[in-house]
């Protein structure tokens, strides 16, 4: 279980929230919402241990994030808002890529596997500067497919996907949650998934 006691959170002389709870255990998902501003971002990056709170305790599995370290970042994956992919490379190098900075492995064949589950067959092996934006994103969203993490915290991830992507993304958290994993996610659009919680900042 993820959970947060307390949280706040500054920018500049900015406060975005205080004493914030929360709690999000296997087989859940939590939708944070809020306007442009509210600090959706900026919660996400806290719980992903990327920025530290103003105050409060975020603690995963009963124990503080802040001493856990790595451990917490390999059962965690983090999927930014304007995460990117390398231009160079192709959608089959970057999932490669992305598996040996997790300190993962991955063959070939669950990479392509991946790619294609997400509109990517014949593309494989093309450099990534030229597929269109909603390609890129899918590169992206194809770790999730790969990456063996338990908690997954994703900043706008339908962003640039048309409905179809929208579905394949939805029908992989739901496989994700119902196996026993857990989600975090901000989205502007409501999302129809089971066992949801909402996080209004």
């Amino acid at each position: 279980m993820l959970s947060a006691t307390s949280l706040s959170c500054v920018r500049g002389e900015r406060h975005l929230f205080d004493g914030l709870d929360l709690a999000v255990g296997p087989g859940e998902w939590l939708h944070v919402q809020g306007e442009n501003g509210a600090g959706k971002t900026s919660l996400l990056r806290i719980l992903s241990s990327l920025s530290p709170p103003a105050a409060g305790e975020i603690l995963w599995r009963g124990q503080p994030i802040k001493t856990l370290g790595e451990d917490y970042r390999r059962e965690m994956l983090f999927l930014g808002h304007h995460g990117a992919v390398k231009e160079e490379l192709t959608p089959l190098e970057n999932l490669t890529l992305a598996a040996q900075l997790d300190g993962t492995s991955l063959s070939e064949a669950d990479a392509m596997k991946a790619l294609a589950r997400f509109g990517l067959r014949g593309r494989e092996d093309l450099p990534v500067r030229f597929l269109s934006a909603g390609q890129k994103r899918r590169v992206l969203l194809a770790r999730l497919a790969v990456r063996q993490a338990t908690l997954w915290i994703l900043d706008e991830p339908f962003t640039a996907l048309d409905v179809k992507a929208v579905d394949m993304l939805s029908g992989l958290i739901v496989e994700h949650v119902t196996g026993g994993g857990i989600a975090i996610l901000t989205s502007h659009q409501s999302i129809l998934l089971p066992n949801g919680k909402v996080l209004v900042l």
